[in-house]
């Protein structure tokens, strides 16, 4: 297979569950009713991922209409530390794993236990990405990475799992050579609003900073007005001023 001429690679991917959260629900989670560009961005990253490039989603569409499902889950109230984590693998203390249902007496540590969360997810979602390589330096030809992801991507080859907003949701995925014999997406139409963006400045190169200092790495969020019309998402470029 060789790269198209416009370098456009369309993938396919569905899942029994996916849950790709509002921001604006603080607590209790509610999905978006598809992707967000920052969630299909590190569906792509999970197949090829390189420092000298970073991926730019063009459109979402949607193959099925939005289907929601309530799930309450329960979720511990601490995180492990970064430090304690490092100490643990070079053997230094003991593991000390965060128990659900611990407290002061019966762990013997100050863990605050469990809490229940009720998420809004969807149901058997399907979606159709396209997304295309922007090289981050001028000197960087994205046709060997055209070549790569194309050669990756269709024989299932992925570094790691990907998924649809939470780990557990594990997606699968198909790369599409020929839109012509594919299906329309569904008619649906939604006034989405303010959708996440990204969370990370795309046009830095995150992946060096974080190489010599990942404190250097900070979040950067940004936003857009997303809007669904029979079934597809325009995604703008990330230097837009819809961005």
């Amino acid at each position: 297979m060789t790269p198209r001429a416009d370098c456009l690679h369309v993938l396919e991917v569905w899942s029994d569950f996916a849950c790709f959260t509002r921001p604006e629900f603080a607590v209790e989670r509610f999905s978006y009713p598809c992707p967000t560009p920052s969630a299909a961005r590190g569906i792509f990253e999970s197949i090829l991922f390189k420092p000298e490039f970073c991926w730019q989603i063009t459109q979402i569409e949607l193959m099925s209409p939005p289907s929601y499902i309530a799930l309450r889950r329960n979720e511990v109230k601490d995180k492990v530390s970064e430090a304690s984590i490092k100490l643990w693998a070079s053997g230094k203390r003991a593991v000390e794993p965060i128990w659900a249902d611990a407290d002061s007496t019966t762990a013997g540590t100050d863990q605050k236990g469990r809490t229940q969360r009720q998420t809004m997810a969807l149901r058997s979602p399907r979606f159709r990405l396209h997304a295309r390589i922007l090289p981050r330096h001028k000197t960087v030809s994205s046709a060997r990475y055209d070549e790569q992801f194309i050669r990756r991507a269709s024989r299932g080859k992925c570094f790691q799992q990907p998924y649809l907003g939470f780990k557990e949701f594990v997606c699968f995925f198909r790369m599409i050579d020929d839109l012509r014999k594919e299906p329309r997406p569904c008619r649906y139409t939604q006034q989405v609003g303010l959708m996440v963006y990204d969370v990370f400045d795309l046009r830095s190169d995150n992946h060096r900073a974080h190489v010599d200092d990942w404190r250097s790495v900070k979040p950067s969020i940004s936003l857009f007005e997303a809007s669904i019309e029979s079934g597809i998402l325009k995604v703008p470029s990330m230097d837009s001023e819809l961005v």
